[in-house]
């Protein structure tokens, strides 16, 4: 099958864990993607809230550095993203790897850095974890603001360097600015309903349309706590966030955004490894393949296919 995930956490824990991107302990690993015929994921490397200023910067390129010497060492495995050239040529059983940043502290307040990132591949940026930094407020700042003067700057010049705006973590008031100040398409990495489970970090009907309107993607995420708000999630909790969002229209806008490596996750997910089953569960409960198939591949794949 085809797998394209537009958010897992799995190169930070390698990094942080000091394991092998091929064999691991992690919900993902070179050998175990393997299974997959195609598959693309966006990779994040995480900035926690704890780190600000120089030392984001500085934590950044310690992840990047552990990033760069499992590629080499992988080199006949993997293939980098950076062009929409790039997803053409995958060949069948090679992962396909879109670098991304989970938090812009990593800008550390210098609008110079995000030409630098571009250079070094990166092309998804979500603009906040869960906390405030220079671009504006996270999902649980009390009393948050909408984006600064420099978060307005530092969007127009990713959108410059075709980096994609991810506005999961934002704050409302802070993805109601993004609408406002974009000029492209933006995405939501890994959120779900607010409509089926009432957490902060769901999307609301009214997000997730304007996301839709602009041509935006929307990840849906196994994170147990955005699934089920009275106990741990399941595939059957996943079905129902997928099915509200389809009755909002959004067959070309839903895909997966996982959250490996960077959530507690249903039992019958186990990694990368199972992702058929949740595949499967829907084919059974009678969803067209047609549909399935957007969810868990063709709708990313057009989107970065026109975005890079």
């Amino acid at each position: 099958m085809k797998f394209f995930d537009l958010h897992c956490d799995t190169l930070y824990e390698i990094c942080v864990s000091n394991q092998e991107f091929y064999e691991n302990r992690c919900k993902i690993s070179l050998k175990r993607s393997k299974k997959l015929k195609n598959y693309i994921g966006c990779f994040a490397f995480w900035m926690p809230d704890t780190f600000r200023g120089e030392s984001a910067v500085e934590f950044f390129y310690k992840l990047y550095k552990k990033f760069e010497e499992e590629k080499e060492k992988n080199s006949a495995e993997l293939e980098i993203i950076r062009t929409s050239d790039c997803m053409e040529n995958i060949s069948a059983y090679k992962t396909g790897i879109i670098l991304s940043i989970e938090g812009c502290s990593v800008l550390n307040g210098d609008l110079s850095r995000i030409k630098t990132l571009h250079e070094l591949g990166i092309r998804v940026i979500t603009l906040t974890w869960n906390g405030a930094n220079e671009i504006g407020d996270g999902i649980l700042v009390e009393s948050p603001k909408g984006i600064t003067e420099f978060g307005t700057k530092a969007v127009k010049e990713m959108e410059k360097n075709k980096i994609v705006v991810d506005v999961s973590h934002a704050s409302k008031e802070l993805f109601y600015d993004v609408a406002e100040t974009s000029q492209r398409p933006f995405i939501a990495t890994h959120a779900n309903s607010y409509s089926i489970c009432k957490h902060k970090r769901n999307l609301t009907d009214e997000q997730f349309n304007l996301i839709k309107e602009r041509g935006g993607l929307v990840g849906i995420t196994f994170c147990n706590k955005f699934l089920n708000s009275e106990t741990d999630g399941k595939i059957s909790d996943i079905m129902k966030h997928i099915e509200h969002f389809l009755s909002l229209g959004g067959e070309n806008v839903l895909s997966i955004g996982s959250d490996f490596d960077g959530a507690e996750i249903p039992d019958e997910i186990e990694g990368i490894q199972s992702i058929d089953v949740l595949y499967e569960y829907l084919l059974r409960h009678n969803y067209n393949e047609k549909v399935v198939d957007r969810i868990f591949y063709r709708n990313s794949y057009g989107f970065f296919k026109k975005m890079l």
